[in-house]
């Protein structure tokens, strides 16, 4: 006999919040690593270019050449079923991490890297050769996400998410260890103290992925019945279903050095970018409730009548996370933070603090952002997704040009407000399109 209603509810809410939590713990100990690099990097030589360097170039232009492979975690959550499906999930990953590294060195090691900072970027020329000095540290980068967020999926998939926590903690440790060393023992440049503390991090989390994710493809994944027709895991079946996934993130990482060309053409161009590792780091940390939200969506929703219990967690933890930074940016907390744990001047401080609070939507957007596309990547439906990050684009590019014509305000003030402007319509289409869903009957 089931049991009440009320009591399904209680339980299929705790489900959720178990699924949730160790993939959000996990999210906050990577999130943890920018906030790190960037107390160290400003107690070392230079702090202002260097944190310019690492957060104006390094950062962004790392993240533009791994975005195809963000949403390998999604995919492989999603499709995993069984052995065939891993294999050719796997030799899919393996090209796009290959290639994806081939362009990495093409940038760090030619001269494109001239061209696309210095015409593109239009980046202070102070901070040019520390960011070329970084990029070519970062070389390990792309490949080893996509290695472990695939790897990663398949531990969603088959009920071992606290396994991404620990590597997350792996990563951490591994980051703190080497920025340890370059602050107290080498006192070297802090863009390369920075960025191998970073390359450090995300080789041992891929490498600690790989050991821990070899018992369940040995066992559980080779043994799990296919829910998928093997055309769903085909080359053309899987393009149909990833490139939208994959221009999604594209698009969104896109926003970093189209944020920082358009800084740097504002006022307090230097001032802004010095800010920007600090406040981003900041922002990721209460952003990264929503993002760890994504692929618990995925995997709950095949439970039965699921949908109305993750749904209302989602807001729940919408409202809350946005009540949490509301706390930081509104008190002394913010400019706490920025002066005491990150070591910025109390000018580069309060201009963190302005910044914070013109993107005061953007935490509690992204959970319910990632409630919507965990609800589309389920039922198939990836173009929407698609659609939606095509509006946040284009608002947010928008309101940047606007900004650059104005030049009345700090660039990364303006950036924020562009983000959070550009993130509620982005929020709104998702909702949208997940509402049809539920009225076609794809997500019960």
């Amino acid at each position: 006999m089931r049991e009440s209603c009320d009591r399904a509810a209680v339980v299929r809410q705790r489900d959720v919040l178990w699924s949730w939590l160790p993939l959000a713990l996990s999210w906050m100990l990577m999130a943890a690593e920018l906030p790190a690099l960037g107390a160290v990097v400003a107690r070392l030589a230079d702090p202002r270019i260097h944190l310019a360097a690492y957060g104006g170039v390094v950062f962004p232009l790392a993240l533009i050449i791994e975005a195809p492979v963000i949403m390998l975690l999604s995919a492989s959550t999603a499709l995993c079923r069984n052995r065939a499906s891993y294999r050719a999930l796997w030799r899919y990953m393996m090209v796009m991490g290959g290639a994806l590294t081939l362009l990495h060195v093409l940038i760090a090691f030619t001269p494109l890297f001239d061209f696309i900072v210095n015409r593109v970027l239009h980046a202070p020329p102070e901070i040019v050769e520390p960011a070329r000095v970084g990029m070519r540290i970062m070389t390990p980068w792309t490949w080893t996400i996509a290695y472990r967020r695939f790897m990663q999926g398949i531990q969603i998939r088959f009920g071992h998410s606290r396994l991404v926590g620990f590597g997350s903690a792996v990563r951490l440790i591994t980051n703190l260890s080497v920025l340890s060393f370059g602050y107290f023992i080498w006192k070297g440049p802090g863009i390369i103290v920075g960025t191998a503390a970073i390359a450090a991090g995300v080789t041992a989390e891929a490498l600690f992925s790989h050991i821990a994710t070899r018992p369940i493809i040995n066992g559980a994944l080779c043994t799990a019945d296919s829910g998928l027709p093997d055309a769903d895991v085909g080359l053309r079946a899987f393009l149909a279903f990833y490139i939208p996934l994959a221009l999604t993130s594209l698009v969104v990482l896109l926003v970093n050095p189209i944020g920082t060309a358009a800084v740097a053409r504002m006022p307090r161009a230097l001032d802004s970018l010095a800010a920007w590792p600090s406040v981003v780091g900041l922002m990721f940390l209460f952003r990264c409730s929503g993002l760890s939200l994504n692929e618990v969506v995925i995997a709950m929703l095949e439970r039965p009548d699921s949908r109305s219990a993750v749904g209302q967690f989602s807001r729940r933890l919408s409202l809350f996370v946005t009540a949490a930074f509301a706390l930081v940016v509104l008190t002394p907390l913010g400019l706490g933070w920025f002066t005491a744990v990150q070591n910025l001047s109390p000018s580069h401080a309060q201009l963190g603090v302005t910044a914070l609070f013109f993107g005061c939507v953007l935490p509690g957007a992204t959970v319910l952002q990632n409630w919507y596309q965990g609800q589309l990547v389920y039922a198939r439906q990836t173009r929407a997704i698609t659609e939606a990050i095509l509006i946040f684009f284009a608002v947010c590019f928008g309101l940047l040009m606007i900004g650059i014509k104005w030049g009345g305000a700090a660039g990364i003030m303006v950036f924020m407000t562009a983000s959070s402007i550009a993130a509620i319509l982005q929020t709104l289409w998702l909702k949208y399109r997940a509402l049809g869903l539920e009225v076609a009957g794809a997500v019960t």
